[in-house]
């Protein structure tokens, strides 16, 4: 389907430079050719498109705002504009990305040791080497200080027990940077490990019975009297700062994205309300509610597109914070979510088949809606900025 003009009505392309357009549309083409004649059949057989992986690689989103070490030195505009893409085709896939760059990469760039980086970020970059991110836990989500996995020091290394639940990539990772507490037991205590597939005692098993994110592995990892070797510690971070950076990091680029599923709902529903007769031989686009649904639907979209695009800006001249991204993630995933929602009613019956875009992006971003912050959590981050008083406890 060709894209929609009115889409960029605000001509928010005019605001992008070459080299940002450029990765943009590298990576769209790749999402019409490789992505959506497959991504349909993958989320309802529940498959991951590891086949993809190769290309992703091949076009520098893997790490793509990373420096060196392989990696393609985007700004995060771009980097945007690429998960955007991605999304535009899945959630699943732009996950994939998110997690092994922005969770992964990220850390290991930032907090990692020379030693680490050479082993790990090229083959990371080029899809060699799969990474997850071991944060959230069965019993503890939104106050990751709760944390129960310990690491003791034991020798020359350390000894690893605990579990992490809806890890990203958890069952094909080589890699697991996993976060835990140290003997002080505090979360000023936390570590970051580098858990290699292979480890004695480390597991991962997929959780079952999904209805979202469907085209994306979603896995619990295990860790049972696992021996990290200290090459193996990220050596530069101690406490929450390490992994709240990387979630800050990811959700930067999540705002950004979401506005791809967005898209294709939105378009979408428009070339369907122009093709749908009822009644009087009139295509459903030429009533008023459905106009009204496709007018709030670009409304939000031009409000996000502007949001994210600011966002990432700052971001690459030093000045964005976390608050903003709170912001930035909270409506934008608010906002395609209920885009997705509006579309489907468009479609009517025909909205809840996987033959069409927006029930699989609508039960994809109930996922983004809970992760990389809760909307609930973000709320009150905004809150707090606002009045100065800490609601969370």
């Amino acid at each position: 389907m060709p894209r929609a003009e009115i889409t960029d009505l605000l001509l928010i392309d005019e605001l992008l430079t070459d080299e940002e357009k450029a990765a943009r549309d590298t990576v769209a083409r790749f999402v019409d050719k490789e992505v959506l004649p497959i991504i349909g059949q993958h989320f309802r057989e529940g498959t991951f498109p590891a086949h993809l992986i190769p290309g992703l690689a091949e076009m520098g989103v893997l790490g793509a705002n990373l420096q060196g070490y392989g990696c393609a030195g985007m700004n995060t505009v771009s980097y945007g504009l690429i998960l955007q893409e991605l999304e535009r085709g899945d959630s699943g896939l732009r996950s994939f990305a998110s997690v092994q760059g922005s969770l992964c990469m990220f850390p290991i760039h930032a907090y990692g040791s020379e030693e680490q980086k050479q082993r790990f970020l090229p083959g990371m970059a080029q899809g060699r080497i799969i990474g997850c991110f071991g944060l959230t836990e069965p019993d503890f989500g939104s106050n990751p200080g709760g944390m129960r996995a310990r690491a003791r020091k034991e020798g020359d290394g350390w000894v690893l027990n605990g579990s992490k639940a809806w890890i990203t990539n958890g069952s094909i990772a080589d890699v697991a940077v996993v976060w835990a507490k140290t003997e002080e037991g505090g979360a000023e205590s936390v570590r970051g490990f580098l858990v290699e597939k292979g480890m004695p005692g480390f597991s991962a098993r997929e959780i079952p019975g999904k209805f979202s994110l469907r085209a994306s592995v979603t896995s619990e990892l295990s860790f049972q009297d696992v021996r990290v070797p200290e090459r193996n510690v990220l050596p530069k971070v101690t406490g929450l700062k390490g992994p709240l950076s990387c979630l800050n990091n990811a959700r930067l680029g999540i705002s950004f994205a979401v506005t791809g599923a967005a898209i294709a709902c939105f378009e979408g529903a428009r070339e369907y309300a122009l093709s749908r007769v009822q009644f009087d031989g009139k295509s459903i686009a030429g009533y008023q509610l459905t106009q009204e649904k496709l007018a709030d639907m670009l409304q939000e979209i031009v409000k996000a597109q502007l949001l994210g695009l600011r966002v990432a800006r700052l971001k690459d001249e030093g000045k964005a914070t976390p608050v903003m991204v709170s912001l930035a993630k909270r409506n934008n995933v608010k906002a395609a979510l209920e885009i997705a929602r509006s579309a489907r009613g468009i479609y009517g019956a025909n909205g809840i088949t996987d033959a069409y875009p927006p029930v699989r992006h609508m039960l994809n971003l109930e996922s983004v809606f809970t992760y990389e912050g809760t909307h609930e959590v973000h709320t009150l981050v905004l809150g707090k900025a606002i009045t100065g008083i800490d609601a969370f406890n």
